[in-house]
């Protein structure tokens, strides 16, 4: 942000901030809209009775559009600043070592719990199945972060980093007893919420009942398929604060 806005208080940096956002909204079927002060040309007007109604229409649908869009705007700054520190840790070891880094950490907990069960048991196959899908979710997501590009970051490195951090207690319960008693009850309380909600929709929640039980590899499958759309959620809010708060690095054009 600039040095001039900053000054200006937090009621100027929100009013900057949805200026911002509904010219960018405006941007999507009229040109220059967004910093059109900049443009030789100047803001874009409309000039026959048609474009008149068209735009003006359109300017008044964006305002509550953006008035919804701005908290999940700025819930995706908090988050980009998390992911940001992440970001930079990872940039420090280089995509070698994190991965390094991950074989390390879990394969030294696998080891540990193959000490702490004796051997082959059960506890030690919890571990090391979750361990495992837990490196594979985080090269996946580390990876597709270096390929970089915003689609993507959203389509892929994130879902796959909420892969990483959901997954490995699940599969964990499938070899555990002990680990299944916390995981399946919680499983099966966030499932039922979804299938009596989100899911009632269309019958959706009907057709999942009678075709799958929450056993098994289904609970992966569960949790598999919260992780992806939440990855794509926390995704968009990153990027909904790149397109408000953009970064130095992201070509602020304030």
């Amino acid at each position: 942000m600039a040095a001039g806005r900053a000054s200006g208080g937090v009621v100027d940096e929100i009013r900057f901030d949805l200026r911002r956002m509904h010219e960018t909204w405006m941007e999507l079927f009229f040109p220059r809209q967004r910093n059109a002060s900049r443009s030789v040309l100047g803001k874009w007007e409309p000039t026959t009775a048609r474009e008149k109604v068209t735009y003006n229409l359109w300017y008044f649908l964006g305002v509550p559009i953006i008035a919804l869009l701005y908290p999940l705007a700025l819930i995706g700054v908090i988050l980009r600043f998390q992911s940001r520190r992440l970001d930079s840790a990872a940039l420090r070891l280089g995509t070698v070592g994190v991965v390094v880094l991950f074989v390390l950490l879990w394969g030294g907990l696998t080891a540990a719990s193959y000490v702490r069960f004796d051997g082959l048991t059960e506890g030690f196959f919890a571990v090391a199945a979750a361990s495992i899908v837990a490196v594979v979710a985080s090269m996946l997501a580390v990876g597709f972060r270096v390929v970089g590009g915003r689609v993507t970051t959203v389509l892929f490195a994130w879902p796959f980093a909420m892969t990483a951090v959901f997954l490995p207690p699940v599969v964990a319960a499938l070899y555990s007893p002990t680990v299944a008693s916390a995981v399946f009850p919680t499983s099966e309380n966030i499932a039922i919420w979804l299938l009596d909600n989100p899911l009632a929709f269309a019958d959706v929640n009907t057709y999942l009942r009678t075709r799958y039980d929450l056993e098994g590899l289904a609970v992966a499958g569960m949790w598999f398929g919260i992780s992806v759309p939440l990855g794509w959620v926390l995704g968009f809010l990153v990027t909904l604060a790149d397109l408000v708060r953009p970064t130095a690095d992201a070509g602020d054009d304030d």
